[in-house]
């Protein structure tokens, strides 16, 4: 039977998920490296992804050979820009590049909050391409006239594999230059960023959920060993291929708790929050995908934990010692500053220490504060008027932390689901691709049980 194959390109790595189409049965993984960043630039060279996929498919093997469509699932929001010969014009700017602040506070003031979110569902952050293009003019202005192209980092790896200058509703929704209501592009607001006068001629065109973007090129099919000629989903931003690769329905949260935290919940309408705190996303299957974006997640955890000299078990460990609130021992968790709140330029704080503040304290605290970030999420989402009320679902790469699954429960007071895979981003990827070969997203989720894993109830 033809495989499929699902691509995650996020910000450490490309991993690559190889499934028989019939039972999803996972065939094959591979994985390439990103070079590593820091904010508040951060930054990687468009090139690097590339060459991280090419490692991927080569770790897989001959099965490549065997693969009959593909769907890229990567990093969100980040500004790519090329020349007219499609060679990027300089790093991509990524989603946790936080330089953008000032021109993101520039372009909501200059319309409003109400207007940006009930245009485009979200309010421009640091985050999003529009800021990151708008901080382009104002600091690399020599380089604005030589741009023939504006992609999001996935579009990126689907010209690579395609030629074609395309990207899916669901990505396209956190650039902040598109009404996913609409499917139009909001030309009013890219006017904003100035330097010239037809950014909408630039950016990508925006596909439907099952439209094939386009097909393998005879040379990336070289680079990558797969048939030449087999079609290419639109892909999507990461947590939209996750919700994929869950199989989310209505009301179903997933939590992700990786370089960032991220809570989104599935919606078959839209949501407008001119706060900020919720961007209203599409999803990769035509309904939305509310979303609340921390910066600050497993990498607080990583960090406290190598002061107190630990390692991930051991640091588990200690936080599951400690009793819930950590003897009042509490961690603001803004150490890369954070988009919500949109606070920038914040830092971390701990209170509540004392002289007999244990190391297995710090560590409790350490969790509920990236945790209690990513509630406090899930109630702005039941605040914007999305249903948050079925199963909770721990993804990303904390989800294998002892800790953060029995904090998590503990914290809702009710079980949560720890799914059996450990790549939701390729999964979705490799649904997308099914859909490519005209196999229903609903029928694939039951085919391949996705979502299934373990549950975990409070202590």
């Amino acid at each position: 039977m033809p495989f499929v194959a699902g691509v995650d390109s996020s910000t450490q790595s490309c991993k690559v998920e190889i499934r028989d189409l019939d039972s999803g049965q996972v065939i094959a993984v591979g994985r390439g490296a990103h070079p590593p960043t820091s904010p508040p630039r951060s930054e990687q060279d468009p090139n690097a992804w590339w060459a991280a996929l090419v490692d991927a498919f080569g770790e897989v093997g001959s099965v490549a050979g065997q693969v009959a469509a593909i769907g890229v699932g990567g990093q969100q929001h980040g500004m790519v820009v090329l020349d007219a010969d499609n060679r990027p014009l300089r790093p991509a700017k990524l989603w946790n590049d936080t330089e953008s602040a000032a021109e993101a506070t520039r372009l909501t003031e200059a319309v409003g909050a109400e207007t940006w979110a009930a245009r485009v569902g979200s309010v421009p952050v640091a985050s999003f391409t529009i800021s990151k293009l708008a901080w382009l003019v104002q600091h690399e202005p020599d380089l604005v006239g030589r741009i023939a192209k504006v992609l999001l980092p996935h579009d990126y790896l689907n010209l690579r594999l395609t030629g074609v200058h395309a990207t899916d509703r669901g990505d396209a929704s956190g650039s902040g230059w598109f009404d996913a209501q609409t499917g139009e592009c909001a030309a009013e607001l890219l006017e904003l960023v100035g330097g010239r006068d037809d950014w909408a001629s630039l950016v990508p065109t925006v596909l439907g959920p099952t439209e094939v973007l386009g097909t393998v090129t005879g040379e990336a099919a070289a680079a990558l060993g797969v048939p030449e000629g087999i079609p290419v989903g639109p892909g999507s931003g990461d947590n939209m291929a996750a919700a994929l690769g869950l199989g989310l329905t209505t009301g179903d949260v997933a939590l992700s708790l990786g370089t960032s935290g991220v809570v989104y919940a599935a919606s078959p309408t839209p949501t407008a929050d001119p706060s900020g705190a919720v961007a209203g996303f599409a999803d990769a299957t035509g309904g939305y995908l509310p979303l609340v974006c921390t910066l600050n997640a497993t990498k607080v955890t990583d960090t406290v934990a190598a002061w107190l000299g630990m390692n991930h078990e051991t640091f588990a460990a200690a936080a599951l010692d400690a009793p819930a609130g950590a003897h009042g021992v509490r961690l603001t968790p803004y150490f890369d500053g954070e988009r919500t709140p949109n606070l920038p330029d914040a830092t971390g704080t701990f209170e509540g220490l004392r002289n007999d503040t244990t190391s297995a304290d710090l560590a409790r605290a350490a969790h509920e504060g990236v945790l209690r970030g990513l509630l406090f999420g899930r109630e702005a989402l039941a605040a914007a008027g999305a249903a948050v009320d079925g199963r909770v679902h721990l993804i990303g790469g904390g989800a294998r932390s002892p800790a953060y699954r029995q904090i998590l429960a503990d914290l809702i007071g009710a079980s949560i689901r720890v799914p059996d895979a450990d790549e939701t981003v390729a999964t979705g990827g490799a649904v997308q691709a099914a859909a490519m070969l005209g196999r229903s997203f609903a029928d694939t989720a039951t085919a391949w049980d996705l979502g299934a894993g373990i549950d975990i109830g409070p202590s």
